[in-house]
């Protein structure tokens, strides 16, 4: 069986989870714009139409620029990858990885590294092991607090909210706090998405102590029996030293309090930026614990690529990303739907020839 099929099977097996578990769950819809739920294939094959149509579109040139494939074509291969974000150090091992490939099945034909391309891509975000889709970590039993951090701008408030919404239609009691006290707009802003979702949020004034409110936040979260605690934090104090100090701070009074928490630490990097979301990563890893990135607006990005280069590079797991504005819209991160995004059209090109 081709990769390609291999793949298609693998995301309508997803889609068909997806939608008995939505069956299962009641869901209290607060957005008068929320549509129908899109499938996972096509959340992704959506999300990713900037990304694919530059990527998928240069890939369809250069096997049909190339009838063979030589050191010219991986040259150009290389190119395009860095192009599109997957970063140079991850290139350089793709594209080797792609050389021994084609030794090592014979391949002289172009047209069959399309499907390649596609299958060491999904091998080099898993590695060996073809892992399942990496939920958050939570308690069975008590509080989880999960602590969001990165840099102001990158959508870090926005997806907090559509977090507090997807967590709530699993069924989960959810508490916010406005932890981010250096803008007076990030609390309003926190403070708009609960009353959007339906959630409390804890807040102080502007300017107060972070580390008091996520205390409280606990508090309070504790008091109303909630299951999980979602915790905003700064993204820009007077320095970097400043705001990793204040990190650490937040990070001991949540140890204090919850012994094993924060179960989480998700780095919030905006797509859109590129290389310099992978710079981000690099810089609040060394300071901070993260277990995981959200990678927001993947669909106003014609470099997905980062994806590859972020857990390649850091291996760091990309858990969720975002793939548009709606609520529903942040996505649990699968490399399979990612790939499938990137080759959609290819995919349906080949379903349409074999039938």
């Amino acid at each position: 069986m081709s990769f390609f099929k291999k793949l298609k099977e693998k995301i309508t097996k997803r889609d068909e989870e997806e939608q008995v578990s939505s069956a299962e769950t009641t869901v209290e819809d607060k957005d008068e714009d929320l549509e129908e739920k899109e499938s996972i294939s096509d959340k992704f094959k959506d999300g990713l139409s900037k990304t694919r149509d530059s990527f998928a579109s240069k890939v369809n040139n250069l096997v049909a620029k190339y009838r063979t494939v030589d050191e010219d074509f991986f040259e150009e291969l290389e190119e395009i990858l860095i192009s599109a974000d997957v970063g140079v150090n991850t290139v350089m091992e793709l594209i080797e990885e792609l050389e021994m490939e084609v030794k090592r099945r014979n391949i002289k034909d172009t047209s069959a590294m399309k499907e390649v391309i596609s299958e060491k891509l999904v091998e080099i975000y898993y590695g060996d092991d073809d892992e399942e889709i990496e939920e958050l970590t939570l308690n069975e039993e008590g509080l989880s607090v999960v602590l969001f951090v990165g840099v102001n701008g990158v959508g870090k408030t926005t997806t907090i909210g559509k977090m507090a919404q997807r967590l709530k239609d699993q069924g989960k009691n959810v508490v916010l706090a406005a932890g981010d006290t250096f803008r007076a707009g990030a609390i309003e802003q926190l403070e708009i998405w609960g009353e959007r979702v339906g959630v409390p949020v804890v807040k102080h004034s502007a300017g107060s102590d972070p580390a008091a409110v996520i205390y409280d936040g606990i508090k309070s979260a504790q008091s109303k029996g909630a299951d999980v605690l979602l915790c905003d934090t700064a993204g820009r104090l007077q320095n970097k030293v400043n705001l990793m100090n204040e990190l650490s701070k937040v990070k001991r009074v949540i140890e204090r309090e919850i012994p094993g928490a924060p179960h989480e630490s998700l780095l919030v990097l905006d797509a859109t930026t590129g290389q310099n979301a992978l710079s981000q990563a690099k810089t609040f890893s060394q300071s901070t614990n993260v277990s995981g990135i959200v990678l927001t607006k993947l669909d106003g990005t014609a470099k997905g690529g980062i994806v590859m280069a972020i857990r390649n590079e850091l291996d760091i797991p990309v858990k969720y990303v975002g793939l548009g504005e709606k609520v529903t819209d942040l996505q649990s991160f699968d490399a399979h739907a990612f790939v499938y995004g990137l080759f959609a059209d290819m995919l349906e090109e080949n379903e349409q020839q074999s039938s």
